[in-house]
């Protein structure tokens, strides 16, 4: 190849080659390096013709965490996007993950991506997660001891172990990143949340609860609320074995639970009540017809013949609403042979106390109150939110007839759940109903915040007891008896 050639190829005409060629070779020089600036640019800007530098060092490729991050978050957007168009987001987990990891594998093909092999590997595992799973929220779901998960915003993820509030080091990329994980919660269970309507409960295929909210009703961004279950759920005697409730009071409630008697578990938020109400079903025999009634189906029961009920929010346009007190109703049409209300909330309260008072015994139940007599007020304050004009007395006497046992729990300063009282409800003393403690949680020392005591029973014996003797069936009197009069008894004994 002659001169005017090579300088022709590094960008200059063959004119100005020629030129320089006849000026000497200083001008030679000057034309070659401008040449080669000239088509260095030319060639940054073409990037569909690689470039091949045989004197250049080899540059390692990027595997900077922040290149990750933005790549990460900008297929996450995409494939969302992918499988809202092709109607996939309340798909089978087998489909979202096969078309997510098809998704994937396309991008990696077709696309220049700023990952190194590594990254690439483990981006459609944790594409597929965000998917299928919880994304950041995936590793605490999958510790035993949470049991409360709370997102306040990207920063700020809070949860509960052994009673006590913490906060994770678990961070969202940022507030749309919780909006997507809302979204397609909501969508893989068939509600809708955005603004028109941004509030929602779900339930998650392993049974959590989650509640979520948008702007404007969350003023600072969107927040999530989980309340986990266990992969296997708490029964009895682990509830004894965790200090919830005595032995003695276990086979007291297997006993009420078979002889028909309608239960009322209260207490505060997060106290155990879904938890007790769960175990305290299981003394139900199994060749009954049970229907449950909830805002967010999450009772697992033993038996086998359990038909669920779930209530619905209404839509956008405010239609399709069906309350609590629409499917008791409905259930009362179905044959039940017991009655179990996930929680007690409004003007079902009425229906409730109707179904027990006329043949639907055995029913359980829960609602929030501070006490057991505070439940029973409020009671009374939701069957008047049912409309009926109805007196205080009518209503109370209604109540006092209904309910049999009241089981109050509550998370004492330790963070443990208890039973603090089990009451029986006796009648009614003028417009008051009569309530009879028959067992209660006694502190006797406190420990470096721990609190150390133990259920006892009062002393006192309930009229169960005298119903079962009149059917033939004997209730042990010594699962009533104070720890002192068992002493007593003890030392006759060994005397």
């Amino acid at each position: 190849m002659n001169p005017s050639d090579r300088l022709s190829t590094s960008g200059a005409s063959s004119r100005e080659a020629r030129d320089a060629i006849g000026s000497g070779p200083h001008a030679v020089r000057s034309l070659f390096r401008r040449s080669v600036n000239i088509d260095t640019s030319g060639r940054l800007e073409r990037t569909d013709r690689p470039v091949r530098d045989d004197f250049a060092e080899p540059t390692a490729p990027r595997t900077s965490g922040t290149d990750y991050v933005q790549v990460k978050a900008r297929l996450q957007g995409r494939l969302f996007d992918h499988l809202g168009e092709r109607g996939l987001l309340g798909a089978s987990d087998t489909v979202i993950r096969a078309e997510t990891e098809a998704f994937v594998e396309e991008v990696v093909e077709t696309e220049t991506l700023p990952l190194n092999e590594s990254e690439s590997s483990r981006l459609a595992q944790e594409l597929v997660e965000e998917a299928l799973g919880l994304g950041p929220l995936s590793p605490l779901m999958l510790d035993p001891a949470v049991t409360d998960i709370l997102v306040n915003g990207p920063d700020e993820v809070y949860v509960e172990r052994f009673g006590r509030l913490e906060k994770t080091d678990v961070r969202f990329r940022d507030r749309d990143h919780i909006v997507r994980l809302i979204e397609r919660l909501a969508m893989r269970v068939g509600r809708r949340i955005d603004t028109s309507w941004p509030m929602a409960d779900l339930r998650l295929a392993d049974g959590s609860r989650v509640n979520a909210t948008l702007p404007p009703v969350s003023i600072d961004g969107p927040t999530l609320s989980i309340r986990r279950f266990g992969h296997r759920r708490l029964r009895s005697k682990d509830l004894v074995e965790k200090k919830m409730l005595s032995q003695e009071m276990r086979e007291f409630f297997n006993f009420a639970v078979r002889a028909r008697k309608n239960l009322l578990i209260c207490g505060g938020t997060g106290s155990g009540k879904s938890t007790l109400l769960g175990a305290l079903a299981e003394a139900i025999p199994g060749d009954e017809r049970i229907v449950t009634i909830e805002d967010t189906a999450e009772l697992q029961l033993d038996q086998e013949h359990v038909v669920r009920l779930e209530t619905r929010p209404p839509n956008v346009e405010g239609r399709g609403e069906i309350a609590s007190r629409d499917l008791l109703i409905n259930c009362l049409r179905m044959r039940p042979t017991r009655i179990i209300v996930g929680e007690v909330r409004s003007g079902e309260a009425l229906d409730m106390l109707q179904a027990m008072n006329t043949g639907h015994e055995g029913g359980l139940c829960t609602v929030h109150s501070n006490s057991a007599r505070d439940a029973l007020s409020r009671l009374e304050t939701m069957v008047l939110m049912a409309g009926a004009d109805l007196p205080s007395r009518a209503i109370r006497e209604q109540i006092a007839s209904a309910i049999h046992i009241v089981v109050y729990v509550r998370r004492f300063e330790d963070g443990v759940r208890r039973i603090a009282t089990v009451s029986e409800v006796t009648g009614l003393e003028g417009q008051t109903p009569l309530l009879q403690e028959i067992y209660r949680f006694r502190t006797t020392d406190r420990d470096r915040g721990r609190i150390i005591g133990q259920h006892e029973p009062t002393g006192i014996v309930p009229h169960l007891a005298d119903e079962l003797r009149a059917r033939g069936e004997e209730l042990p009197l010594n699962l009533f008896r104070k720890p002192a009069d068992r002493a007593d008894r003890d030392e006759v004994g060994r005397g």
